[in-house]
């Protein structure tokens, strides 16, 4: 049974489920949320999150006055969740004032929390083509700050944040002897929000910046680095392992061949010849007004396309979001993949459609898994079950490194 009445305020409203075993969320929290929301519209989801994540913050930092930094860290942790929560229905150009106020405060909050942890993280300043992208690197549990190690690097899709990617992987990593590193890379949190950096296709020019940037911290060992993607990430960070030979391992969750697959399909089903549909970006302009009024029609694609996607990739019409989607392929690249790597397929999640014909076409050592709805994992990026599929990433990713 739905927590939040309307359908879109329950898929983002959900989303802290997935990050409770990490801390980043109680389900008594959320379910009080959805109360408060009701039958609201936007504002009121964007208000009652952003009044939980201010309770909490204030209660944590009662908790600092009175020495208790273990609990202020964990209150810190989830109201910066909760205010990651807040914006998502907000998306779009031009950029509301509350996103970018959830968003900051957000940030400042993480921040706070990680400063607080036994190994304080290290905030980064990527530099990246004259200016920076913002990360952070965690250091291993049971490591000292110096001590070297594998490192994890963790990549966004369209729209996770640093928030995200904490708790649905870091966490996980961490405890289990890996450094992390995460960052925003173009067209994903700070750097869209803050910078205006657009995505970009070629996650190897990003990623081999990052990469960089990791091998000056003495912490990192140069022969045990992954880089790890999810959701649209599945795509980015193979596309980045074609093009950086220092990655010693890459995972991609779920495997994503192209980003243009999904609307191809919904072109011809809509009766466009399939010799049409293989160029998007000039698909004669009745076909593109009946695909935008399909797309209007739905307030998740809506909200998918025309908020979030021509704000991340910066365009204004259906005609050159398509064009620019076509760009997002891994064609021609897979071959040149020669790192182990870790494709995955959770069942029910429409992006991983093309998982399957991605992995067998790896020619590099491989391994599949697949996620099922029995095991409670199925959905787009097991995010009803993140505890499993970090499990049997990491138990991959031990083999890989000879860690036991």
């Amino acid at each position: 049974m739905p927590l939040f009445h309307h359908h879109l305020h329950d898929e983002f409203g959900t989303w802290p489920l997935a990050y409770i075993p990490a801390g980043g969320a109680e389900y008594g929290e959320i379910e009080a949320v959805a109360r408060a929301v009701g039958e609201g519209d936007d504002g009121a989801f964007h208000a009652a999150w952003s009044q939980a994540a201010e309770r909490l913050a204030a209660q944590g930092e009662e908790a600092l006055k009175r020495g208790h930094t273990a609990g202020a860290r964990s209150l810190f942790l989830r109201a910066s969740c909760y205010q990651a929560a807040a914006y998502h229905p907000l998306y779009g150009e031009p950029v509301d004032p509350r996103l970018l106020q959830s968003f900051r405060r957000q940030s400042e909050l993480l921040g706070r929390a990680l400063a607080l942890g036994d190994t304080p993280a290290t905030p980064l300043r990527i530099p990246f083509e004259g200016t920076t992208l913002p990360g952070y690197l965690l250091s291993a549990e049971g490591r000292t700050a110096a001590e070297r190690g594998p490192l994890l690097i963790l990549t966004n899709g369209y729209d996770g944040t640093m928030t995200d990617m904490y708790f649905a992987s870091a966490v996980a990593a961490t405890r289990r002897g890996y450094h992390c590193l995460m960052f925003d890379g173009p067209g994903q949190g700070g750097a869209l929000y803050e910078q205006g950096l657009r995505l970009r296709p070629d996650w190897e020019t990003v990623v081999r910046a990052v990469v960089d940037h990791a091998l000056t911290f003495d912490l990192v060992d140069p022969a045990r680095i992954a880089l790890s993607g999810w959701s649209l990430g599945g795509y980015l960070a193979p596309r980045a392992a074609s093009g950086d030979t220092r990655l010693s391992a890459c995972i991609a969750d779920p495997g994503l061949w192209n980003v243009a697959s999904g609307f191809r399909a919904a072109a011809v089903q809509m009766g466009v010849p399939r010799e049409a549909a293989a160029h998007l970006g000039e698909l004669p302009q009745p076909w593109l007004d009946k695909m935008e009024a399909l797309i209007a029609g739905s307030p998740r694609l809506h909200w998918s396309v025309m908020q979030r996607n021509f704000w991340v990739h910066g365009v204004r019409t259906l005609r050159e979001y398509l064009a620019e989607a076509e760009r997002y392929t891994l064609d021609g690249c897979l071959e040149a993949i020669r790192c182990p790597t870790l494709v995955t397929h959770a069942e029910g999640d429409t992006l991983a459609a093309s998982a399957t014909a991605l992995f067998e076409a790896l020619k590099c050592p491989k391994h599949m898994l697949y996620f099922s709805a029995a095991e409670g994992a199925g959905g787009h990026c097991e995010m009803k079950n993140r505890s499993l599929l970090n499990q049997r990433v990491l138990d991959w990713l031990d083999a890989q490194f000879g860690r036991t």
